[in-house]
């Protein structure tokens, strides 16, 4: 059974909801209350805060929460291949006749949303790969990878996995499609150039059109059931007829047998019906303007050109040009003052500019606008600044030069945020007359008591089922929550095993040197103490290191004068620079006479100690 709230503390999960959408553009709406409210009180309590709004303090003050609030709420657990029996039925029934529905030049579409640290496209991109092999994939397959978490994204862009990520993978695949790349592995280019991947928000922003296959696995069951109603019609109109989608074990479409029929309800494999017809997007005709003459246009170019840009910069929407390389080529004023972009980002790769990928992911869209050739339109984008939100529909058009070849892509972004507040108003006018209708009909709906009791039983029916399977998705959830938690606990022990290595290395190192130098070496710390004392020094005075570790150097009883070198070491600590050497008469362990050579080095900076170095002087022994 879902967890329940109290009606403050569920009025203060949502006022800190409202808070992180105004402040990071991150509309958790549709998610599952339940599992919104165990998430956010998983951080909450590891930061050690107690309510809503005091976490809401704390974020406000502490910019870098928010990425690892994102990163509790957005659980990205996946790997290559995940549920290797659903993906077998796949590349075994479902991408054969995928193929042979296309004509063999036809290019096929494919889109992973949810896509997290890009595993699963990946896995697409291998699984096309072995069905076509990697030319003919190379040339007709193209993969669109989306999530709405931009630190899984840049892992995901990346390509590069750890030899851990790539187990469950045959060693004949991760050899034919992984390259060594110093301690990690990355994916092959050829391939990896098919794979587009992007932010995208599947329940605002509008969906990738004409796809062949579409998956989509245990993302749905993190949303409510309105939600994920809105979710499954973009993913109807996204699919060509005869598509198919691929959802996760914990999700179904219990009522969409109209859009969809089941090909293999175990594996969660649907088909969208082909009898269902899909919109195309018809483009408006070109206009051709003649002019009066070749020559008389050849004198006005230049005046017609500046009047163009002075028309463009002025105009009331904002646009931005980019050449056929993705370059920006043109800004003009609405665009600078709107987008908070300037004249020094004309020349600059369009992909690196904030307006590419906020308010809305902008980078794959213009792909398809230019293979597609076709416009794209994007409705109803929220932008925040400051305390207010902008409205604005974007419009991606693919210019073609002369020769009928791609030559320019234009984005205009029209500011309907007027338009907006008026429907918005509208829609709260009609929903009150709306209310006042439904008091006039209260009466006939007396008369329909008989009818609505029996719907009535239907809907319980309906209802318990929806409980199980909710119950169902939140076993899901915590069986992924456990697995992510696991698999952290297994790198940290990892690291510190490494960690445990190194300094095992670095101190078996250190004793074979000192054990290897002849002379007799003895560290001092800054308190004068020994802290070493290595094999030679042994030798020359018959003290084992045990004996004197720890012990004040100028109290040890041995055949050399330390306090003669009292002065020596102190002034070695104060100036921190090398002295040496020091004759001093000493008697070797068996009591032999003989001059010894004392050198004094500082180590460890201002704070560190002295290192002394003691040999038989060379010009011999005393008599």
């Amino acid at each position: 059974m879902a967890e329940t709230q109290e009606p403050e503390d569920s009025a203060a999960l949502e006022g800190l909801l409202q808070f992180i959408q105004e402040a990071r553009g991150f509309d958790f709406t549709g998610y599952k209350r339940s599992t919104l409210s165990r998430r956010i009180r998983k951080r909450m309590t590891d930061v050690g805060i107690a309510s809503h709004a005091d976490y809401q303090d704390f974020l406000e003050t502490n910019a870098d929460e928010f990425v690892a609030l994102f990163n509790t709420i957005l659980i990205n657990v996946t790997s290559f291949f995940r549920d290797p029996e659903a993906w077998t039925f796949l590349q075994h029934e479902v991408v054969p006749e995928l193929i042979s529905a296309l004509e063999p030049d036809q290019e096929i579409r494919v889109w992973s949303a949810g896509c997290s640290s890009g595993e699963e496209a990946y896995s697409l991109a291998i699984m096309f790969a072995e069905t076509l092999g990697i030319e003919e994939c190379v040339r007709r397959v193209k993969i669109y990878a989306t999530d709405v978490d931009d630190e899984a994204l840049r892992e995901a862009r990346s390509g590069l996995y750890t030899t851990r990520s790539l187990e469950p993978l045959p060693s004949e695949i991760r050899e034919r499609y992984f390259e060594q790349n110093g301690t990690l592995f990355s994916f092959i280019p050829d391939l990896r150039r098919r794979v587009i991947f992007g932010r995208h928000d599947i329940t605002r922003d509008a969906p990738i059109s004409r796809l062949d296959l579409l998956i989509c696995r245990n993302t749905l069951m993190y949303f409510n059931v309105e939600a994920q109603t809105n979710i499954v019609d973009r993913f109807h109109f996204a699919l060509r007829p005869g598509g198919h989608l691929f959802l996760g074990k914990a999700e179904m479409l219990l009522n969409d047998s109209d859009r969809f029929e089941v090909v293999n309800m175990r594996q969660r494999v649907f088909r969208r019906r082909a009898s269902d017809a899909g919109l195309t997007y018809h483009p408006p005709p070109l206009k051709i303007r003649s002019s009066a003459s070749a020559r008389s246009e050849m004198r006005s170019v230049t005046r017609t050109r500046q009047l163009r840009d002075l028309v463009l910069d002025a105009g009331p929407t904002s646009v931005i040009a980019l050449d056929n390389d993705g370059v920006v080529s043109v800004i003009n004023s609405q665009a600078r003052t709107q987008l908070g972009l300037t004249t020094g980002d004309l020349g600059r790769p369009f992909q690196d500019l904030e307006v590419s990928y906020r308010p809305t992911e902008l980078r794959s869209l213009i792909d398809q606008s230019t293979h597609e050739r076709r416009a794209l339109r994007v409705s109803q984008v929220d932008r925040q600044v400051g305390e207010e939100t902008q409205h604005f529909d974007i419009l991606i058009q693919p210019i073609a030069g002369p020769s009928g070849l791609h030559a320019a892509t234009v984005i205009s972004f029209t500011d309907v945020t007027v338009a907006t507040r008026l429907k918005a108003e509208i829609k709260r006018v009609r929903e009150d007359l709306e209310t006042a209708y439904e008091e006039l009909q209260s009466t006939n709906e007396e008369l329909e008591t008989t009818n609505e009791e029996l719907q009535s039983s239907i809907e319980e029916l309906e209802t318990t089922n929806e409980e199980l399977q909710s119950t169902n998705e939140e076993l899901e959830t915590t069986n992924e929550e456990l697995q992510s938690g696991n698999e952290e606990l297994e790198t940290m022990n990892e690291e510190l095993r490494i960690r445990t290595e190194e300094l095992d290395e670095a101190r078996a190192f250190q004793e074979a040197v000192l054990t290897s130098i002849a002379a007799g070496v003895v560290v001092l710390g800054r308190d004068l103490r020994v802290k070493s004392w290595n094999r030679g020094a042994a030798d020359l005075w018959g003290l084992r290191e045990d004996e004197v570790a720890g012990q004040p150097f100028f109290d040890l009883d041995f055949g050399l004068p330390t306090e003669d070198l009292r002065s020596v070491v102190e002034r070695c600590l104060e100036s921190r620079k090398r002295s040496g050497p020091v004759g001093l008469q000493a008697r070797s362990r068996i009591g032999r006479p003989f001059t010894c050579d004392v050198f004094c080095s500082p180590f460890g900076g201002r704070h560190g100690g002295v290192v002394l170095m003691m040999e038989e002087s060379r010009s011999g022994t005393s008599g």
